[in-house]
């Protein structure tokens, strides 16, 4: 396998992990972490949103980066401003709750919500990160 085909991975909404793109179905390449990214306009709105969403157990952890400057497209506008930037790692089995808590809860109305496969991680780490997205039961 290339580099290049590990960074082409397409997300099977509603059935799925990630696979490589053009692997049969049947013998795809999988992996069952992701690292999710999103943005706010403040510092107070970054951690309130990762708050939530590791209280949660929608994800194991955040970071959160910043400010950092963004350059865009917004309503046919050209602009840059400042933003900070959430990654977010889970199981992507979690990832549809995650993102609809995300889309719910974020300050915008069209958030940039989007995932990347963690395609290798230090064993004891990716076992953090799946006790620590195990939705808890009776709650």
């Amino acid at each position: 396998m290339r580099a290049g085909d590990i960074l082409a991975c397409d997300w099977d909404r509603g059935r799925g992990p990630f696979r490589v793109r053009g692997a049969p179905i049947g013998s795809c390449a999988m992996t069952d972490f992701v690292q999710v990214s999103t943005a706010t306009e403040t510092r107070e709105q970054a951690v309130e949103l990762a708050q939530s969403v590791v209280r949660d157990r929608l994800a194991a952890g955040a970071q959160i980066i910043g400010p950092v400057t963004s350059v865009f497209w917004h309503l046919g506008e050209f602009g840059t401003g400042e933003e900070w930037q959430l990654l977010l790692k889970t199981r992507a089995d979690r990832y549809p709750a995650l993102e609809a808590h995300l889309i719910d809860h974020h300050p915008w109305d069209n958030p940039e919500v989007a995932a990347v496969p963690i395609v290798a991680g230090a064993e004891r780490c990716l076992s953090w990160l799946k006790e620590n997205t195990e939705p808890v039961s009776g709650g």
